[in-house]
């Protein structure tokens, strides 16, 4: 007879809902139908939804989730390989953010003073408002980066804690938005855009939508950007551009 839906959901860790939508959008069907017609999953199902939620822990669409399950000259195991991989590269990332994080916990501890890159040293180098020079010159102007000069020579190591706080918990929850699958044109999305151009606008610099909207171009085009947004999850780059440019057009 297979597993009950409430079973599935149990074993996993997912909601009955989650399961219903994967039924739904043709991403995980079940392979049988009890007597009255109640979802019934057997081993295999299993297996696809173990990989299933394998790829969105690591940050992939389900729609990106649904093709590379479906490719008909895909190997399991391949897939296993290719998950160990990426979750053996962000352990990496994340051992290094915790030694960063470390590092600046007992510099506070200790009273000590740290250099701008300090501060900024949880983000590796690719922190996101490390380049603001650049995005400066690119509008072909000098306010938004002598604003910026003037604001940041005056935080203290809190202001710089509570910023790095802010960016944590909204690049957090950013991504999971991105592997919840939510679409970067709908109402989530875009107010968590807004959120992103707020903290500019209060830690930085004004930014304008024009200005936030050339931003999120930036975040694709430029290597460091775009590396420093996917290392929260595939696709969170070009996702929260399209996400920036809707919320623009949405206030403009």
């Amino acid at each position: 007879m297979g597993y009950s839906v409430g079973q599935v959901a149990g074993f996993a860790g997912v909601t009955v809902r989650t399961l219903h939508h994967y039924d739904e959008i043709g991403l995980l069907s079940p392979s049988g139908r009890s007597g009255a017609g109640h979802r019934r999953y057997d081993d295999a199902d299993l297996d696809r939804l173990q990989r299933i939620l394998f790829y969105r822990e690591l940050g992939f669409p389900l729609d990106e989730v649904a093709v590379l399950l479906d490719d008909p000259e895909s190997d399991p195991r391949e897939h296993l390989r290719r998950q160990h991989a990426l979750l053996t590269d962000r352990i990496a990332r994340l051992q290094q953010m915790a030694k960063a994080v470390e590092h600046a916990m007992e510099a506070k501890k200790m009273g000590i003073n740290l250099t701008p890159e300090e501060k900024f040293e949880v983000f590796g180098d690719k922190d996101p408002e490390q380049y603001a020079e650049e995005a400066e010159q690119r509008w072909g102007g000098t306010e938004a980066y002598a604003e910026s000069q003037r604001r940041v020579s005056g935080y203290t190591k809190a202001d710089w804690q509570r910023i790095q706080d802010e960016v944590a918990d909204w690049s957090a929850r950013y991504a999971a938005l991105v592997a919840a699958g939510e679409p970067a044109q709908g109402e989530a999305a875009m107010d968590m855009a807004e959120e992103h151009r707020q903290h500019i606008s209060t830690w930085f610099y004004d930014c304008p939508y024009e200005m936030h909207t050339c931003l999120g171009d930036m975040y694709v085009a430029d290597e460091r950007f775009k590396a420093f947004y996917d290392a929260m999850g595939v696709g969170v780059a070009e996702h929260l551009r399209d996400s920036i440019t809707a919320n623009a057009v949405r206030k403009v």
